[in-house]
């Protein structure tokens, strides 16, 4: 029975080359903008949600040697990737990650994380079902936590639209995402009284980082 969400199994042996072919280092930096901006210090809990293979693991791990991690995600071959990344380039450190796979159903009541990292993954899901979501990631970050988030802007340019509309009928078709437009998802941010810093636009604006914390 797959899990919901898992749908790129059928993407990820592909994924990172399609991304910088599309993109080129954006979308990696981005996420390089958004962790060097809000990651708290210390020995930081972290959740990782929709990861993909992996590489944003060793950008968390070299700012924060000690970070305690857990890395949750809906496809099985994207976290098996995740894991052989992990093995590869950073073997001293795998007890300090913990690879769940599953989707946001999947985190228990007691876990709580100083930061959550949505890195081009709240712009899969359609409204509904983007909010439900939201809600339970923010439900286990402590109160002076911190919500990285790194994915795509509202688009402002009419070949960010195109793009957009490309990707999202690949998407649709490949992997059975839910979205079929780029979701609320700062509104829905701001409806849980979390409040934005800017970290950096990237490929004419088109892909932004931020980090948000409460009000």
């Amino acid at each position: 029975m797959l899990l919901p969400d898992s749908g790129f199994d059928a993407v990820a042996a592909f994924y990172d080359a399609l991304a910088r072919l599309v993109y080129g280092p954006a979308l990696q930096r981005a996420q390089q903008a958004a962790l060097d901006a809000g990651l708290p210090p210390g020995p930081v809990r972290v959740l990782v949600i929709g990861g993909g293979t992996g590489w944003v693991l060793g950008e968390i791990l070299r700012r924060r040697p000690e970070a305690r991690i857990l890395y949750l995600e809906a496809s099985p071959h994207m976290l098996a990737r995740s894991q052989a990344w992990l093995q590869q380039h950073a073997p001293h450190q795998a007890r300090q990650v913990v690879f769940r796979l599953g989707t946001e159903a999947a985190l228990q009541p007691q876990e709580e994380f100083d930061a959550v990292l949505t890195f081009f993954f709240l712009d899969l899901f359609a409204p509904n079902r983007l909010r439900s979501i939201v809600e339970r990631l923010y439900s286990v970050l402590v109160p002076d936590g911190r919500w990285l988030l790194a994915d795509f802007g509202p688009p402002s340019r009419w070949w960010h639209r195109v793009l957009l509309w490309l990707m999202y009928q690949f998407f649709g078709f490949s992997a059975g995402i839910s979205a079929r437009q780029r979701p609320p998802m700062e509104a829905e941010l701001r409806r849980l009284n979390l409040q934005a810093q800017a970290a950096g636009q990237f490929f004419g604006h088109m892909v932004q980082a931020s980090v948000w914390r409460n009000q």
